[in-house]
């Protein structure tokens, strides 16, 4: 008799263990099944993110709210596939790409907070500018009037060797306080703040540089590095964004901003 009620004891539990699996089966099946419909969407802002004045700078489809630095339309160089804009090498022209260039936003900002994922080509240099004044007759690249944060290969270009050079560096003027740059291949998150003359630039997470724009220690700065060569460098509060044809492939996706 004890054997018997022992057996049944036995098969009661197996079922509930069994019963309680299948429940939790059904609850990730159904939970995976609610991820598969809505998955998570590259080149979207969320129903907060609008709320909270984000807007988008790249659609994921086209090249609309960009043109090539200096007012020509964005070059065939320059794709949007996939979700992705990307700068196609395949053809050189100098140190930069044919038909490429710079491409600079068609809309200036002041105070700002931009967020994008970029990713880098083996051996690969650009870079992503700001407070960029576009005007040729001055200025023939975006570079000699815009502060720029530093994308590279650290590992595979010459640039990644030298001070203030390497990524999420503001370029040629701080280096990154924090190395946290992913290996090439990988998509990096880079964030540009710049509210009332404080600059803050976060690379995967990290606040890599921290400075104040357009005080006498910028100055200092400035006096201290390339950019001494063109006056003007560094010294307007309102402009374009710019990503840099370097003649390297870099890819860019989910760029956003909010005005602040």
């Amino acid at each position: 008799m004890r054997k018997v009620l022992t057996g049944s004891l036995f098969l009661l539990v197996l079922a509930a263990c069994n019963n309680s699996g299948s429940d939790k089966k059904s609850s990730s099946d159904s939970s995976n099944s609610e991820t598969l419909r809505n998955p998570p969407s590259d080149n979207s802002l969320t129903d907060e993110e609008k709320k909270q004045g984000w807007q988008l700078l790249f659609d994921g489809q086209t090249t609309k709210g960009w043109h090539k630095y200096g007012g020509a339309p964005v070059g065939a160089a320059w794709k949007a596939e996939n979700g992705i804009l990307y700068l196609d090498t395949s053809s050189k022209k100098d140190w930069q790409t044919a038909n490429g260039g710079d491409i600079a936003t068609d809309q200036e900002f002041e105070n700002f907070d931009l967020k994008l994922e970029w990713k880098i080509s083996p051996k690969g240099n650009s870079g992503i500018i700001f407070l960029v004044h576009e005007d040729t007759a001055k200025f023939d690249y975006s570079f000699k009037s815009g502060p720029e944060m530093q994308i590279v290969d650290n590992e595979g270009h010459e640039d990644g060797k030298i001070l203030k050079h390497q990524a999420g560096d503001l370029y040629d003027l701080i280096s990154s306080s924090v190395k946290a740059a992913k290996p090439v291949g990988e998509w990096n998150q880079a964030e540009i703040k710049v509210q009332n003359a404080k600059l803050d630039l976060y690379l995967n997470g990290e606040n890599v540089v921290s400075t104040t724009l357009w005080d006498d220690n910028w100055k200092k700065l400035v006096a201290g590095s390339k950019f001494k060569e063109w006056p003007g460098f560094g010294t307007y509060k309102q402009g374009k964004i710019c990503l840099q044809d370097h003649g390297n492939q870099v890819s860019f996706r989910n760029i956003k901003l909010k005005s602040l």
